[in-house]
C-alpha cells in the first residue's frame, strides 16, 4: 500500500525566501486544487496547508499569485479552493474564478457562497455548465464592467513598435522588456470588469499602459497618453452597448407572469408620470421610475417660444405662460417613455416677485393606446398560460384514468399516488386561472359582470362558515354590523362571494393561535365600508399585497400563490367594481359602492336570510 505524503513534505519545508515562498504557493495550490487532496485526508494536515496558503499570500503581490494561478500546469477541481480564493484581492479572485474547472454541481453548490464582487467575474466565462447558469439568472448576477472590444488594439510587441511603459509612464523599447517583466496575459482572464471594484481596488494591468499609436520612438507625451486612454474607454463603451442589444428588434420580450406587485411594472411601457420644465421647455425633473429617460428632453424648442406664429399649443402656452391643457407631444427614445404621450401642466410663478419659473403638471397615454397594450400584455400571458395548461392537463388526465381504473386494475398505492397527482394539477389550474383573470383585470382588458348581491349577508355566512375551523385554535373573527337591513352592491353573487372568500380565508390563514379579528359593517357616502383588522403575521409585513405568506391553518387556502397574490387578486376585483380595497393602521378596508333602493327591490330577489325564513315557516305549516 502507498501513501500520498505529499503535502506532508511541502508542509515541512520553511519557504525563507520570496523564491522559495512562490514555489511552495504553486505547490499548495496544486495539491489543495486536486480533489483527491482537497476533500479528503488528514483534517488537521488540510487544515495547516490553508493556513499556509494564507499566510503565503500575505508575502507574495496579489499580481503575482494571480499570474501563478493563471498558469496552466496545474489542476483546479476544488471548489473549496475556489471559494478560498474568491475572498482574496480582486486580481486573485478573478483568476480563480477563470481558472476554476469544476463540475455543474460544484458550481450551483458554490455560487451562493461566493462575494457578489466574484459572483461578477463569472459572467465573463463563456462555458459554464447551464445549471450554473441558471442560478446566476436567479440571483440576479451580471457583469457590470465593461467589455473588452472586438476590434481593440494588439498588445504584443509588434502592435506597439517594440516599446512598453514603465510604471512611471515612461516608455522603453524592447531590450529593456525583460527588466520590467511584462507578459502577455489572457484579456478574458486578467481584466476584471471595472465595475466591481472602487477606484483603489482596480488591479493594474499592463494592457491598459499601452498607447494606441506611438509616433516617437524614445516617448509619448501626456496629451497622446490621454487621448489613449479616453479612446479605450469609447472603444469599451461601444463594445457594451453592441452586448447589451435586444435579442429582438422589435423590443417584444416573454411576458411576466403577475405573481410579484414590485415586478409588475418593469419591462414595461410607462403610462402615467408627473414632471416639471424650466423656462426654456426642458424638463428638469420627473417621477423616478422614468427620470433617467425622460429629463433633459423638450417640450418646445426654446427659438419657437419667441416667435411671431407658434407652431402648437404648447409653444403658445409657453409663450403666453397659460396652462397646458391635454396637449399631444410625442417622444422618440427608450420604449417605455416612447409614444404619444398627453400633456396636463400648469405655470409656475416665484411667490415673491412673480417671475415665471416653467412649468409643473403630468403626461398621460392617450387613452386608446393604454388600452391596446394592456390587452396586448393581457393576451400575451393568456397565450402563455395556456402552454402551461397543456402539460397539466395531460398530467390530470393520465392521473384520473389510473385512479378510476378505466384501463384495468391498477395497485391501490398507485390509485392513492394517481389520485394525489390529479388534486395537484387541480389546484395548478386553478392557479392559473387566477392568474390570468389578475392579469386582465389590472390590464382593464376584463371587468366584472354587473349584478346585485347582499354583501353583509355573505360576511355573515362567510363568517360562521370559518369559526368551526378557527375554533380548535381559539381563534376567529368578531363581527360588528351596524344594522342588518340588506346591503346591496352590484357584483353578481357568485363573484362577490369569491372575492370575500379570498379576503377571509387569507386572514384566517394567517390567524395565530388565540387571535381573534375586529370585523365591521358599515355604510359611509352611498359606500358599503367593511374592514378587518389584520393578523400578526401580515401586520408584520412591509408589504402585504406582496406578501408571500402560506396558510398555517389546515383546510384553508385562499390561493396557491400566497397571501399577497390572494389580496391583490381580491383589490383588483373590488375596483373592477367600482370600490377599493386598502390597507391603514393595521386594517383592511374594502369599500364598494351601493346599488340604489330602486334597483335593488326591481331586480333582486329575497335575502339568504328571508329565504331561509321562508323555507322554515312552510315546513312549519306543513
Amino acid at each position: 500500500m502507498f501513501f500520498d505524503d505529499r503535502l506532508a513534505t511541502v508542509l515541512r519545508h520553511r519557504a525563507d525566501g520570496e523564491a522559495a515562498a512562490r514555489t511552495q504557493f504553486r505547490q499548495l495550490l496544486d495539491l489543495l486544487g486536486n480533489r483527491p487532496h482537497g476533500s479528503g485526508g488528514d483534517e488537521s494536515l488540510l487544515a495547516a496547508a490553508w493556513l499556509r496558503l494564507s499566510a503565503l499570500g500575505e508575502i507574495i503581490p496579489a499580481n503575482d499569485r494571480a499570474g501563478i494561478v493563471q498558469e496552466t500546469g496545474w489542476r483546479f477541481r476544488n471548489p473549496e479552493l475556489a471559494a478560498h480564493l474568491a475572498e482574496d484581492e480582486p486580481a486573485v479572485a478573478s483568476a480563480a474564478i477563470a481558472r476554476a474547472d469544476l463540475t455543474e454541481d460544484d458550481w450551483t453548490a458554490l455560487i451562493p457562497r461566493l462575494p457578489i464582487r466574484a459572483r461578477g467575474f463569472l459572467r465573463r466565462r463563456q462555458e459554464l455548465p447551464s445549471g450554473a447558469e441558471a442560478l446566476l439568472e436567479q440571483l440576479g448576477v451580471a457583469d457590470r464592467g465593461l467589455p473588452v472590444p472586438e476590434a481593440r488594439l494588439d498588445a504584443s510587441n509588434e502592435a506597439i513598435g517594440g516599446v512598453f511603459f514603465n510604471d512611471e509612464q515612461e516608455l522603453v523599447s524592447d531590450r529593456d522588456t525583460k527588466a520590467l517583466s511584462v507578459s502577455e496575459p489572457n484579456l478574458e482572464e486578467v481584466d476584471p470588469p471595472l465595475g466591481d471594484f472602487t477606484p483603489e481596488e482596480v488591479p493594474d494591468s499592463p494592457i491598459e499602459k499601452a498607447p494606441s499609436a506611438p509616433s516617437a520612438p524614445n516617448r509619448i507625451s501626456p496629451s497622446e497618453i490621454e487621448k489613449s486612454e479616453i479612446a479605450e474607454l469609447v472603444e469599451r463603451i461601444a463594445q457594451f452597448r453592441k452586448d447589451r442589444v435586444p435579442s429582438s428588434a422589435s423590443g417584444e420580450s416573454s411576458p411576466r407572469l403577475p405573481l410579484d406587485e414590485n415586478l409588475g411594472e418593469r419591462g414595461q411601457r410607462a403610462s402615467v408620470f408627473g414632471f416639471s420644465a424650466d423656462t426654456r421647455g426642458r424638463i428638469d425633473w420627473a417621477e423616478q421610475e422614468v427620470a433617467p429617460m425622460v429629463i433633459g428632453k423638450r417640450l418646445t424648442e426654446p427659438r419657437q417660444i419667441g416667435s411671431v406664429v407658434a407652431p402648437n399649443a404648447i409653444t403658445r402656452a409657453f409663450a403666453g405662460h397659460q396652462p397646458i391643457r391635454s396637449e399631444m407631444l410625442t417622444f422618440d427614445g427608450a420604449p417605455a417613455i416612447a409614444g404619444d404621450w398627453v400633456v396636463d401642466a400648469q405655470p409656475r410663478f416665484e411667490p415673491a416677485t412673480g417671475r415665471f419659473e416653467g412649468y409643473l403638471g403630468r403626461m398621460r397615454r392617450p387613452l386608446f393606446a393604454a388600452h391596446n397594450t394592456a390587452s396586448a400584455e393581457a393576451d400575451r400571458i393568456r397565450q402563455l398560460l395556456h402552454e402551461l395548461r397543456t402539460p397539466v392537463n395531460a398530467l390530470q388526465g393520465f392521473a384520473e384514468i389510473i385512479q378510476q381504473q378505466l384501463f384495468g386494475p391498477a395497485p391501490n398505492e398507485y390509485r392513492a399516488l394517481a389520485a394525489n397527482i390529479a388534486s395537484d394539477s387541480a389546484r395548478i389550474l386553478a392557479g392559473f386561472d387566477e392568474l390570468e383573470r389578475l392579469a386582465r383585470l389590472e390590464s382593464g382588458v376584463m371587468a366584472l359582470p354587473e349584478g346585485s348581491s347582499d354583501i353583509g349577508s355573505i360576511i355573515q355566512h362567510m363568517t360562521a362558515q370559518l369559526q368551526p375551523v378557527l375554533a380548535p385554535r381559539m381563534a376567529g373573527f368578531v363581527l360588528d354590523q351596524e344594522s342588518t337591513e340588506p346591503l346591496f352592491v352590484g357584483i353578481d353573487h357568485d363573484d362577490a362571494e369569491a372575492m370575500i372568500w379570498r379576503i377571509m380565508g387569507t386572514l384566517a390563514g394567517c390567524c395565530a393561535a388565540s387571535e381573534n379579528l375586529q370585523l365591521s359593517i358599515k355604510v359611509r357616502a352611498k359606500k358599503a365600508s367593511i374592514q378587518w383588522y389584520l393578523p400578526a403575521q401580515l401586520e408584520a409585513e412591509d408589504k402585504p399585497f406582496a406578501a408571500d405568506i402560506n396558510s398555517s391553518t389546515d383546510g384553508l387556502s385562499a390561493g396557491l400563490f400566497g397571501a399577497g397574490f390572494s389580496l391583490r387578486l381580491a383589490r383588483a376585483e373590488a375596483r373592477s367594481a367600482g370600490g377599493e380595497l386598502s390597507i391603514d393602521e393595521a386594517r383592511l378596508t374594502l369599500t364598494l359602492p351601493i346599488l340604489p333602493p330602486a334597483l335593488t327591490e326591481a331586480d333582486s330577489g329575497p335575502s339568504s336570510d328571508q329565504a331561509q325564513k321562508a323555507a322554515d315557516d312552510s315546513q312549519t305549516k306543513g
